[in-house]
């Protein structure tokens, strides 16, 4: 009888045996088969070459400033480049009467301590003139007295002496300083005009850049930004011509004042002398 149990009960064990053996062999293929993923990690290896290859090709790449004055210059048209010329040309002027009248103040007053210490300490005036340097405006005004002195005949001999003499030296004096005061004249008209010729060139920009829009159809970025910057440069250099003429203007102005006072009171101290007979004619 026992045998008879075993027999039924490997009648049916061998079946279920079986079945699990056929249920256990895909997942042991699948297990064998996970660890195969591990080449996936390949792809971020190879992709990773190629961003900083990347970055040296966009570094790389240098572009010139396409909004800069040399493209200003070589973009525009006849009426921008005139205004640059004209901006140009009114800048080297004031400078270049900046200059010239600062260092003829300079030697006018190194020729005030000449007379101080010169001409003064003679025992005429005609010796006196002898001392200063040729071209020196105080030379030029005693020569002046000293011509009155000798021209003080015939009908101009019918005029006071005093009055005759005061005419001479002042006549002079005042030509010292219209001479003094040459150029200035020309830092007034730049420092007032510069901005407007600027402000031309500005509005001149602006229409290229309406023009653009309306060209292209649209208020796009490149369309605006050449003509936009033209306009704004060209401001620009309008003021930075204009603000040294005001500046230089006053200052060489205080200083014609100063220069002038040195030669007026050389001219009254002068007239004095010749009238008190001390002159030799």
């Amino acid at each position: 009888m026992m045998k008879t149990f075993f027999a039924k009960l490997m009648a049916v064990a061998a079946p279920l045996a079986l079945a699990l053996c056929l249920t256990a062999a895909p997942n042991a293929a699948n297990a064998q088969a996970a660890p195969e993923p591990s080449p996936a990690v390949a792809p971020t290896a190879t992709a990773a070459p190629t961003t900083p290859a990347a970055v040296p090709a966009a570094a790389a790449t240098k572009v010139d400033n396409p909004y800069g004055i040399g493209a200003l210059w070589a973009q525009s048209d006849l009426v921008a480049k005139a205004v640059l010329a004209i901006l140009a040309i009114m800048s080297m002027g004031s400078w270049y009467v900046i200059v010239t009248k600062l260092l003829e103040q300079m030697r006018m007053g190194r020729q005030a301590k000449e007379v101080d210490n010169e001409f003064w300490n003679e025992g005429s005036v005609q010796a006196g003139t002898a001392k200063l340097a040729e071209g020196s405006p105080f030379r030029f005004i005693a020569d002046a007295g000293v011509h009155a002195t000798r021209k003080h005949d015939g009908l101009r001999g019918k005029v006071d002496f005093a009055d005759f003499v005061d005419l001479c030296i002042h006549r002079a004096t005042e030509r010292v300083n219209r001479r003094l005061s040459n150029g200035m004249s020309l830092l007034a008209t730049v420092g007032s005009t510069a901005p407007f010729v600027g402000l031309f060139g500005t509005v001149w920009g602006i229409y290229h850049a309406l023009t653009a829009i309306g060209i292209a159809g649209q208020a796009s970025i490149d369309k605006v930004a050449g003509p936009v910057g033209e306009s704004l440069i060209m401001t620009a250099i309008g003021l930075a011509v204009a603000v040294p003429a005001v500046l230089g203007y006053n200052w060489l102005l205080r200083r014609n004042i100063t220069v002038m006072d040195d030669v007026r009171e050389f001219s009254g101290e002068l007239h004095s002398v010749i009238l008190s007979g001390r002159a030799t004619a």
